[in-house]
């Protein structure tokens, strides 16, 4: 019975580790599980604080097509804001312009010439219907060519740090499918280029410095020039068409792009309960996959995402709270946040985020101390937010929000001189008496 016994226990063994196996295997895979996007390149961006909540090949230059728009997009709200021009302005349409829009291959609105056009009923047809031809109209009233609007467009994305992007014209298209028409000064064979990250970043600054932005994007069917042109953003209520199936509560743009060399793009944006989300992806693998693959990203985003508070403005960390003083009525400063870290962060990782202090060593004398006279409120140093989980994407600028002021919590006064003195008597026999000792101490 005994020897039975011996020979059953170690099959019974290896049953309970099969058993344990099968059952903790789609566990494990349903924690790591991860998103099965196609595109080429993919990002998902908060667009409160530009965190990153998910990122494939993010920082690879693609063609973006009308992406490209996005940044004409803004420069004309730039335009307007600035006085240039405004949106009741009229102009007509040059012979270049309309050489696009007479282009079946482009499929344009069908501008006319001798025909006066407004500002804003050009960049509706823009911003809508993704027409080339009012693109450039626009460029030229901007710039005076299209050439010179290029310069502005590269000019305005080194200032807003698109570090990938490259323009070669306003609209998006290829150069080389311009028949010589491409803008002045660039590379007949050029074509515009942008990374997911820098399309994100432009998204950002788009919705963030010109919300209005989106009160044209999210139109799905509007009238230009007596004729009905509609949104090529399915994900909008697109009323009357077989496009619901991608129809998703709170998209309200932005821009779909599309040529046989970019493929199909899309940078999007939603909102929902205040929380709004960016996302593009570039190079899927068909007209509709930009938008079911958009999908899968925003799910993600507001199904395992929420905006929390991590450290309260004020916040003090307990060790770090303090930085020495010299020269001052007291020896030490207490020191905290100028104001709270919150940012979208998964469920149950509050524990995974600390605050590392990073004091300003220009503002630090030879000893480490901070000189009084010190004002309250005034800025010593940073504090960075650190996260000890597994993968951290980081966020679209450089210059992020992990990076909160570390302000004093108090004045700290200038000691009057006669305790300067005193202090300084002290620490002149305090010197001496510690040479004295080293000295002695190498005696024997």
């Amino acid at each position: 019975m005994k020897h039975s016994m011996k020979k059953i226990f170690p099959l019974v063994l290896a049953m309970l580790v099969l058993i344990q196996l099968f059952i903790t295997e789609p566990l494990t895979a349903n924690a790591a599980e991860s998103l099965d996007i196609g595109a080429e390149s993919a990002i998902l961006v908060d667009a409160e604080t530009g965190k990153v909540l998910y990122a494939k090949n993010p920082d690879v230059a693609l063609p973006p097509a009308s992406m490209t728009k996005m940044m004409t997009e803004y420069l004309v709200w730039e335009a307007v804001e600035n006085g240039q021009i405004s949106w009741d302005t009229t102009t007509q349409i040059s012979d270049y312009a309309y050489s696009i829009s007479a282009n079946t291959v482009f499929s344009g609105v069908g501008l006319k010439q001798q025909q006066d056009y407004t500002v804003e009923e050009l960049y509706e047809a823009m911003a809508i219907n993704s027409d080339n031809a009012t693109t450039i109209a626009l460029a030229e009233l901007i710039s005076g060519s299209e050439g010179e609007f290029v310069k502005l467009m590269n000019q305005k994305a080194e200032e807003l740090g698109l570090s990938e992007a490259e323009f070669v014209n306003s609209t998006g298209l290829d150069n080389e499918d311009l028949d010589g028409n491409h803008p002045e000064g660039t590379d007949p064979n050029g074509t515009n280029l942008l990374s997911a990250r820098s399309a994100a970043q432009l998204g950002y600054h788009l919705v963030n410095d010109y919300p209005g932005a989106l009160d044209v994007a999210k139109i799905p069917v509007t009238e230009f020039d007596g004729q009905t042109i509609r949104n090529w953003n399915y994900m909008l209520p697109h009323e009357g068409e077989n496009l619901g199936q991608f129809f998703y509560e709170g998209v309200d743009g932005l821009k779909t792009g599309f040529t046989n060399l970019a493929g199909h793009s899309f940078t999007g944006t939603a909102i929902r309960d205040g929380n709004r989300l960016i996302t593009v992806v570039m190079r899927t693998s068909s007209d509709t996959e930009r938008f079911v693959e958009t999908a899968q990203l925003l799910d993600h985003g507001y199904s395992k995402f929420q905006s929390e508070e991590l450290f309260p403005a004020g916040y003090q960390s307990e060790d770090q709270g303090t930085v020495p003083v010299a020269k001052g009525k007291q020896d030490e400063v207490n020191v905290s946040l100028s104001e709270a870290v919150r940012i979208p962060i998964q469920a149950d990782e509050a524990e995974l985020y600390s605050i590392e202090y990073h004091i300003d060593e220009d503002k630090l004398n030879e000893d480490g101390e901070l000189v009084a006279p010190i004002e309250k409120g005034e800025v010593v140093g940073t504090a960075e937010l650190v996260y000890d989980g597994d993968v951290d994407y980081g966020y679209i600028f450089d210059d992020s929000t992990s990076q909160i002021d570390l302000v004093t919590d108090e004045a700290v006064e200038k000691s009057n001189w006669f305790m300067l003195t005193l202090g300084s008597i002290g620490d002149f026999f305090a010197n001496i008496f510690t040479a004295a000792v080293d000295w002695i101490k190498g005696l024997f």
